[in-house]
């Protein structure tokens, strides 16, 4: 008797209204991609996040006390994004046509 190949991929039905469908396969294409892949992407990084964010952080006493004293500390300004911030976005600069 031969064995079977395990399947690697699993197929998935949902039964959405079509103003949803619309707005995925509108964001799928924009994108370029397959409403699959679109779906798929999307269903993968929400549950990925929902994992993360119920993720317990284990740390020793004297790990906790350095991270707290570390986030306890002010902050150091990055030149960089401080230029950022600062300037005006596009949209607010005057023309210098006018």
């Amino acid at each position: 008797m031969s064995q079977r190949a395990e399947k690697s991929q699993h197929p998935l039905s949902m039964r959405l209204p079509a103003a949803d469908i619309a707005l995925i396969d509108r964001a799928a294409r924009q994108q370029g991609r397959s409403r699959t892949d679109f779906v798929r992407s999307a269903a993968v990084r929400a549950a990925e996040e929902a994992l993360l964010d119920a993720s317990l952080v284990r740390m020793s006493p004297e790990a906790f006390d350095e991270f707290a004293r570390v986030i306890s500390e002010p902050g150091e300004a990055v030149p960089e994004l401080v230029r950022v911030l600062v300037r005006p976005a596009p949209w607010d600069r005057t023309s210098s046509t006018d």
